[in-house]
């Protein structure tokens, strides 16, 4: 009598590890537990914590204010700074930070597209309207950046910021082309996650779009608070225009273009005219 390969017991192989027909995926669909538990991760290993992160380096930053009785504003901090007094690992060392910036933005795209998601029709992220992006990414720019400007100057002579130094990294012939990679990745990180990745899970989860909007503009607040209050209040401004104008006409690629714009302006203007205007803190 012989056995049905079906009623034969479960073979295993000589060093005694289950067959690989035993490991099959499982198709899962997402639930309201799962989308949560997964903002919480994805958030509290980037942009969620640099916000935890940044809020602890304000209070550490007042608490020193409070007892040196001054006001924050006395304080300097850098967005873009050395990361090594050795010229070339520094260079790898920005690099690699740059790296990652774009791998964790790549991180909400992934999953966006794991959950069935068209990256294309949903974010907008494709190639169809290029002028329509690049004009929009400037116009924005200049609504967001020429404001900021002005709210940010206004809130560090009240002592409300500190003295942002936009980039202290030393005179070498990659410090130029290495500040825009920065501000194109600190573009694509922000925007991506920020913006597209969490309003289209918040829209899964039933938030209405205000609650979209608040949420995604906090966020973008939060991790702007190591810079003072006042950067809070702007980036939390841009986050409610950024918000709007990605649920309204679902085009990604205005507002990284607009936010790489404004950083690359930032970062590679400041060394420039440091020292040679009055009104630059």
């Amino acid at each position: 009598m012989t056995t049905s390969p079906s009623a034969s017991p479960s073979r295993r192989n000589w060093y005694s590890v289950d067959p690989v027909d035993d490991f099959q995926l499982t198709d899962r669909q997402d639930t309201r537990r799962s989308i949560g538990t997964e903002l919480s991760i994805v958030f509290l290993i980037t942009l969620g914590m640099s916000g935890l992160t940044s809020l602890v380096q304000l209070i550490e930053t007042q608490i020193k204010a409070n007892q040196a009785k001054t006001v924050i504003s006395h304080y300097v901090v850098a967005v873009a700074a050395p990361k090594s007094t050795v010229g070339y690992i520094d260079l790898v060392y920005q690099l690699l930070s740059i790296t990652r910036g774009f791998a964790e933005g790549a991180l909400g795209l992934y999953l966006l597209w794991r959950a069935g998601f068209s990256l294309s029709r949903r974010l907008g992220l494709n190639l169809r309207r290029p002028g329509w992006d690049i004009g929009l990414g400037f116009g924005l720019a200049a609504v967001i950046g020429i404001p900021g400007l002005g709210l940010y100057l206004l809130s560090q002579h009240f002592g409300y910021s500190l003295t942002v130094q936009a980039s202290t990294m030393t005179d070498v012939w990659w410090r130029v082309p290495v500040t825009v990679l920065i501000a194109l990745e600190n573009g694509f990180l922000e925007e991506v996650l920020v913006v597209g990745y969490l309003t289209t899970r918040l829209r899964q989860l039933r938030w209405s779009t205000a609650a979209v909007i608040a949420g995604s503009a906090f966020l973008r607040g939060t991790y702007h608070l190591y810079q003072g209050y006042g950067a809070f209040v702007g980036n939390a401004i841009m986050g409610i225009v950024f918000s709007w104008f990605y649920l309204r006409f679902r085009r990604l690629w205005p507002l990284v273009i607009a936010h790489s714009l404004i950083d690359t302006v930032t970062l590679v203007a400041y060394p420039l005219l440091k020292g040679h205007v009055s009104w630059l803190p």
